[in-house]
C-alpha cells in the first residue's frame, strides 16, 4: 500500500487561496492579460488584433461642456406638420393666420430650406432660436418670428503688447532725443 505525503502549504495559510487551483483568482493581473485596455494588442499573432482593425487609434476631439443639444426643423416640415399640429394643440388657426409654437412641438430652432413662393400660409411662429433666412422667409409670407432667446458669441481678445516694453521703447527714443539735442547746440 503506497502512502502519500501531505503538501506543506505553511507559505499559503491565510490566503484565501492555496495553490493555482482557481485560475482565475491567481492570473487576473494586467501582465497575464498583456496590459490594459488595447495594450498588448499587438502581441502573440493575431490574438487581439483583428478586434482593433476598424478601429482609428489616437485620440479623437474632446466635448466641450457648454455645448448645446437643439433640435431644429426646416419651415417646409412646419407648413407639411400644419395640420397634424393643429389636431394636437401644438398649433392654432386664428383668422390673422397660424399660432406656431416650435417648443410645444419639441423643436428648438427653426431653419429655412424651401421655396419662399411656397409658404401660402401666415404663421406666427414663438421660437427660442431661428435662423436670419427662415425669419425673412416667414415675414415675405405675412407672418412673423417671434426669437426668445439669442446665442451670444464671445469675441476674442487681441494680444495685447506689454506696456513695460513699449514704455521703454518710448523712453529710450525720448533720452537719445534729449542726448543729441544739447550736443548740437
Amino acid at each position: 500500500m503506497m502512502r502519500f505525503k501531505k503538501k506543506k502549504v505553511r507559505k499559503q495559510r491565510g490566503s484565501t487561496y492555496h495553490g493555482w487551483g482557481r485560475g482565475a483568482s491567481h492570473h487576473k493581473g494586467a501582465g497575464n492579460r498583456g496590459g490594459r485596455g488595447r495594450a498588448g494588442t499587438g502581441k502573440r499573432a493575431d490574438a487581439k488584433k483583428p478586434s482593433f482593425w476598424k478601429e482609428p487609434t489616437g485620440k479623437r476631439g474632446f466635448t466641450s461642456k457648454s455645448r448645446m443639444a437643439m433640435k431644429a426643423i426646416n419651415l417646409v416640415d412646419v407648413y407639411d406638420n400644419l395640420a397634424e399640429w393643429v389636431n394636437k394643440g401644438f398649433a392654432s388657426k386664428t383668422a390673422a393666420g397660424y399660432d406656431v409654437d416650435l417648443k410645444k412641438a419639441g423643436y428648438d430652432k427653426l431653419l429655412g430650406t424651401g421655396e419662399a413662393g411656397e409658404f401660402k400660409e401666415k404663421l406666427f411662429i414663438i421660437t427660442d432660436f431661428a435662423s436670419i433666412n427662415s425669419v425673412a422667409k416667414v415675414k415675405e409670407a405675412g407672418g412673423e418670428v417671434k426669437v426668445l432667446k439669442t446665442i451670444v458669441k464671445k469675441e476674442k481678445k487681441k494680444p495685447v503688447k506689454h506696456k513695460k516694453a513699449e514704455n521703454s521703447e518710448k523712453a529710450d527714443e525720448v533720452e537719445a532725443g534729449q542726448k543729441e539735442e544739447p550736443e548740437e547746440n
